[in-house]
């Protein structure tokens, strides 16, 4: 991709997503995602119905009548993007390829970040950890980001989602809101980093699919070549039995993928690339609340 091509693509992801993120997700994102802490504001005299533990001894002492702290929610988030580069995101076959919706749905939640004052960080991984982005606030800070979300090429082709989280998890001491967005296509099982990570962390599961991901089309013989291992062979499609051990395939992997994330309470969504995500990111946002 050529220069020109790179800062067109920057700039419509740019005004399509924080788009979104003004007009649609400022409020659930505020509302759903609040700060962990209270912090000091200011104190006042006391008012009936004040919770006597708030009463502030020392200013009381010193006025000879009751004062009150006030406290106001700590609002600063991290929000993490846990964002999967490996080959299998770059299937396209109804809609878009995964990989633009991808970098739509990481954008989107990058603008909804920043216009809440909170820190973006990303982790790109494959089967390795291929870039990590530390969090920092900004837009320009997030114009990076989508940069990097268009443009980078990882060094690996496979996928490892639970050296993605264990990575995330050594890397990040501090609490962190965090999103993790893959297609989910991967045979090592990452439940247990999962369940270890949620323990620390808030973690959202974002599942990007192609619905030619989900069922083989019966269109006769077909070579076909898995885009991690490059691996090709011929299949014959019209085949009952094969598209069943593919429907098959398909299902298992739903099943791990299911049972992974709700037994590290882990709430998620799944977002075919031929429908509008914003409807399944807002009704992510109110299963939390």
């Amino acid at each position: 991709m050529d220069a020109n091509d790179l800062i067109k693509r920057i700039r419509r992801i740019e005004i399509k997503t924080r788009g979104l993120s003004n007009n649609i997700f400022a409020g659930e994102y505020h509302s759903t995602f609040k700060g962990r802490g209270m912090t000091f504001s200011e104190v006042r005299e006391y008012q009936y119905g004040d919770d006597i533990r708030d009463i502030d001894w020392n200013v009381t002492a010193r006025h000879n009548h009751p004062f009150v702290k006030v406290y106001e929610e700590e609002r600063e988030l991290t929000v993490m993007l846990l964002i999967d580069v490996s080959s299998s995101r770059l299937f396209g076959a109804v809609g878009e390829e995964k990989r633009e919706m991808i970098a739509e749905i990481a954008a989107t939640l990058a603008f909804s970040a920043i216009q809440n004052n909170d820190k973006v960080g990303v982790i790109f991984f494959s089967d390795k950890i291929e870039k990590f982005i530390p969090p920092k606030k900004g837009k320009k800070h997030i114009l990076i980001i989508i940069r990097e979300l268009l443009d980078f090429t990882p060094e690996n082709k496979l996928t490892d989602i639970a050296h993605a989280v264990k990575y995330f998890s050594d890397a990040m001491k501090k609490r962190c809101t965090t999103f993790l967005i893959s297609d989910f296509i991967d045979d090592s099982d990452y439940s247990q980093a999962l369940t270890i990570a949620s323990n620390r962390h808030d973690i959202y599961g974002i599942q990007v699919y192609d619905r030619r991901d989900t069922k083989l089309p019966n269109v006769g013989l077909i070579k076909a070549r898995d885009l991690e291992t490059g691996a090709t062979l011929w299949i014959d499609s019209s085949s009952k039995k094969i598209r069943n051990q593919y429907d098959k395939w398909w299902y298992d992997n739903q099943q791990k993928m299911t049972e992974a994330l709700r037994k590290s309470r882990v709430d998620f969504t799944s977002v075919p690339t031929d429908e509008d995500f914003v409807p399944h990111l807002m009704s992510l946002f109110k299963s939390r609340r």
